[in-house]
């Protein structure tokens, strides 16, 4: 069975080869990220025929390397940025609401070591100053948390904040440092699978509008005559005269406007690397909720608990280079020592790294020296038709994880406008993939559960398993036949569910499938024996012959080893 939207290997191939016989396409989308996956939606279900093309898989890129939250954008408030702190929150309370398969509450807890530091150094930064201020006391973090309450009032979904004094709070947490005055405790959100919610997109962009395409690990080599050229890694070359263009690449804005006869200078990144730690103490102690502090520089760090392991983030640094990116010594060093001050009681060393990542944020391009002061909003600058292009070229600069929706909304009215049509749906109340009937209290997931054990046979655990890993899409899978044939060691994840996702999920890769399509490569459960089980079941799908399959399983273990410290038995 295949996914809703034909996602399975004849049908893209089919509606590609109709749009590429047609000649011409309402829109293209470079970059199959959050943001260009997110305007794809929104453009397919407006009855826009798009094609969104990626150089690698989807969601691979900067959308991979997220801190895995979805906040409202607290440290914003310092730098006035409210209308982004407004948007931020009602959409972090909207995906609560459309993806709840995927997106979940986490109780936030910061630590504060005085009462009045950082209120004349944050005057001076709302009001201008480059330089933030070295520590913020009790009184500005309470008047942030007012303010951040204020603006998540919008469709409010979760507790408002709260004060606990210092001998509570070590109460409830001993292992703090035990210089800490008080605690703040507030609300945001957390994503378990990123990678997924981006592919998840793209389907119901195929979904909603059957003259739409998508094409991983395919680049645009021209631009000539009105007329885009691409190569796919596998497979001719192919050529569509688009309506209008946008640059969705992320990091590689500046390049890909290039390639298109839009010179540009509209990116200046930041890196961000994580690490997750295998440390079961932390993990008991954190209880689900997450640390938000500061380190000695005053850069915000943060850990909390993600599938079982500690994820600890982020640095924030000054970068250009996303295809050369890793969680470098010194950064490694730097999320350990912020540990061990805030938790000196506990026990902080590189054996405990399971897994690292690092990517670049797509930020405006600024002068600043501070990195934590370049705006995290958003804007779509346009391009417009010269007598070399005679399409539009929109770019999507900036934007976080958490506005998505709202800036593909933005970006989608732009579209809709200029190609003289008009909005047909929102997409505020429109659930995400899985999130479609996705069973939110006690009384419906049990009756979701004994529906799916009907239809499927399965028992009510692994169905449990199913839906936290596929939302409601997980029926498609359990109706998979022997579903109990289990790798040999991820004993979570059967062979024919991997089957299925090679063969309805744009798999081109096996590190598709370990690294973005499974949380196999992040929570540290991957081994040799499982990785060499998937490739072979995926080579069976693909067609890949006994070299080709030992090329994939190298590559992914060099990758991992490599770039993301992961040390495979």
């Amino acid at each position: 069975m295949s996914l809703s939207g034909g996602a399975d290997a004849a049908s893209r191939a089919g509606r590609l080869a109709v749009m590429v016989g047609s000649g011409e396409v309402d829109v293209v989308i470079l970059g199959a990220g959050i943001n260009g996956a997110g305007l794809f939606r929104d453009l397919c279900a407006q009855g826009v025929s798009c094609l969104i093309v990626d150089k690698a898989d989807f969601g691979s890129g900067t959308s991979a390397a997220p801190s895995r939250l979805i906040h409202g954008g607290l440290k914003y408030l310092e730098t006035g940025e409210f209308g982004l702190v407004a948007q931020s929150t009602f959409e972090r309370n909207l995906l609560l609401r459309n993806a709840p398969h995927y997106v979940s509450p986490l109780p936030t807890v910061i630590p504060i070591f005085s009462w009045t530091k950082g209120v004349l150094a944050a005057l001076r930064t709302l009001f201008g100053s480059t330089s933030a201020p070295r520590s913020r006391g009790a009184i500005l973090i309470k008047i942030g948390l007012a303010i951040y309450d204020f603006y998540g009032s919008r469709n409010r979904v979760m507790p408002r904040h709260r004060m606990v004094g210092r001998r509570q709070a070590l109460g409830k947490m001993p292992a703090l440092n035990p210089a800490i005055v008080a605690i703040g405790i507030y609300y945001d959100a957390k994503i378990s699978h990123p990678e997924r919610l981006v592919l998840e997109l793209i389907l119901d962009g195929l979904q909603a509008n059957a003259a739409s395409a998508a094409a991983n690990y395919t680049t645009l080599v021209t631009s000539a005559n009105g007329l885009l050229t691409f190569r796919p890694e596998s497979g001719r070359a192919f050529s569509v005269r688009p309506k209008l263009v946008v640059n969705a690449a992320g990091p590689w804005i500046d390049h890909v406007n290039d390639l298109l006869g839009a010179p540009s200078k509209m990116i200046g990144g930041t890196k961000g690397s994580h690490i997750l730690l295998k440390h079961d103490e932390l993990v008991r102690g954190l209880a689900g909720r997450m640390l938000y502090f500061e380190a000695d520089d005053g850069r915000i760090c943060l850990v909390y608990d993600y599938l079982g392991l500690a994820l600890v983030g982020s640095t924030d640094i000054k970068a250009d280079n996303p295809d050369a990116v890793r969680c470098e010594p010194d950064e490694v060093e730097y999320l350990l020592d912020s540990m061990r001050t805030l938790l000196p009681g506990m026990t902080f060393d590189r054996d405990q790294i399971v897994y690292a990542y690092s990517g670049i944020r797509p930020l405006p391009a600024s002068e600043t020296s501070t990195p934590g002061l370049i705006s995290r909003d958003h804007s779509a600058p346009v391009a417009e038709p010269d007598p070399t292009r005679p399409f539009a070229v929109i770019s999507l600069v900036g934007g976080k994880w958490t506005t998505f929706r709202g800036f593909a909304e933005e970006v989608a009215n732009v579209v809709l406008e200029r190609l003289r049509r008009s909005r047909k749906v929102t997409t505020q109340s429109m659930p995400i993939g899985g999130g479609k009937g996705f069973p939110t209290n006690a009384a419906t997931r049990a009756e979701w559960l004994g529906r799916a054990r009907s239809e499927s046979g399965l028992e009510e655990g692994r169905l449990e398993q199913l839906l936290s890993r596929y939302g409601t899409r997980a029926v498609q899978i359990a109706s998979g036949s022997n579903d109990e044939d289990r790798l040999p060691d991820s004993n979570g994840y059967s062979k024919p569910e991997i089957d299925y996702i090679v063969r309805n999920e744009f798999v081109e890769h096996l590190a598709d499938i370990v690294m973005r399509r499974s949380t196999m490569a992040i929570s540290g459960s991957l081994t040799r024996r499982d990785l060499q089980e998937i490739a072979a079941i995926a080579g069976r799908a693909l067609g890949w012959s006994a070299q080709r399959t030992a090329e994939e399983i190298d590559a992914v273990v060099a990758r991992l080893e490599t770039r993301n410290l992961m040390r495979l038995n």
